[in-house]
């Protein structure tokens, strides 16, 4: 297994951004680190998460990388065909594969894409979702239950993002 570094997807990054916890990326056990591409995407969505974004860059709540190794780049391009995964998902999932990281990444038909693609190369990924993310900072402490919920009812009332869950219990 590689190491334990998390690569983000821009759905993942931005359900933080939205309520201002990157905090909580920055408490997570493991290091979160996404791609140039992301960071676009990032860019391209509201002024308030950019400053947010480069804000938890600049207290390194998170790390910023390229996507340059060539092999990773013909994952990313080969991701590409079809034209249904972003750019930021393709770079997310390329550079888990290939760097043998976690994948953090919400989208179902995105995952299922990753899940294939890794099947194919023979290499395991470790696929962790918002709520994945929201168990384990539960279970180290860095937040409790009440809190959690508290999260999940934001993103289901402010920001359109509903977990099919009725409380973080149902998954502790």
């Amino acid at each position: 297994m590689g190491s334990a570094i998390v690569v983000a997807d821009t759905s993942v990054i931005i359900n933080f951004l939205r309520i201002d916890r990157m905090d909580l990326i920055k408490a997570y056990p493991d290091p979160f680190i996404v791609t140039d591409h992301v960071a676009t995407e990032i860019a391209d969505s509201y002024p308030d998460q950019q400053l947010r974004y480069q804000a938890a860059l600049d207290h390194g709540h998170l790390s910023q990388q390229t996507v340059d190794d060539p092999a990773e780049l013909e994952t990313f391009l080969r991701l590409g065909a079809g034209g249904r995964l972003g750019a930021g998902e393709r770079s997310a999932i390329a550079v888990a594969l290939h760097r043998g990281h976690k994948l953090a990444i919400d989208d179902t038909r995105a995952i299922r894409r990753a899940v294939e693609e890794a099947n194919v190369a023979g290499n395991p990924l470790t696929i962790i979702r918002t709520q994945d993310v929201i168990v384990r900072l539960i279970k180290s402490g860095a937040i409790d239950l009440h809190q959690a919920d508290g999260i999940k009812e934001d993103w289901r009332q402010n920001h359109r993002f509903a977990l099919k869950i009725r409380s973080f219990t149902d998954l502790l």
